[in-house]
């Protein structure tokens, strides 16, 4: 049971700075695992940088977001994040994005993310 609230507090200051679009890095590992947006990448990009890199990039696509829904079980987490996106070309639409999680060592691990990656290539350069 401990582990499951320690990973929740590790999620929950994740995504109330992720919300603010800063503090969120200080729960990420130095040796972090990012899969998504690009299904034919299935390697993770890996580490603390090159997720921040990943984030400066979708941060911008995003106006506000919140957590509808989590589901911890141990170190490993599913949530549902909403979002309201406002795009270069001024298209706003509202969307979410299933987020499954990893914890290990106190930090958070490892991420996961599905969403609408169609939305995203027609409405933001690359």
């Amino acid at each position: 049971m401990e582990t499951s609230t320690s990973t929740k507090q590790l999620l929950e200051i994740y995504y109330n700075g992720f919300a603010r679009k800063e503090g969120w890095e200080t729960v990420i590992s130095d040796d972090f695992k990012f899969t998504g947006g690009d299904m034919t990448k299935t390697a993770p990009a890996v580490g603390k940088t090159a997720y921040i890199e990943v984030i400066k990039r979708f941060s911008r696509a995003f106006k506000t977001m919140r957590v509808k829904e989590m589901i911890i079980d141990g170190e490993n987490a599913c949530v549902i994040g909403n979002y309201d996106f406002i795009f270069p070309d001024g298209v706003s639409i509202n969307g979410d994005v299933a987020e499954i999680w990893k914890a290990k060592n106190g930090k958070l691990d490892a991420l996961t993310i599905f969403f609408d990656t169609l939305t995203f290539d027609k409405h933001i350069p690359k």
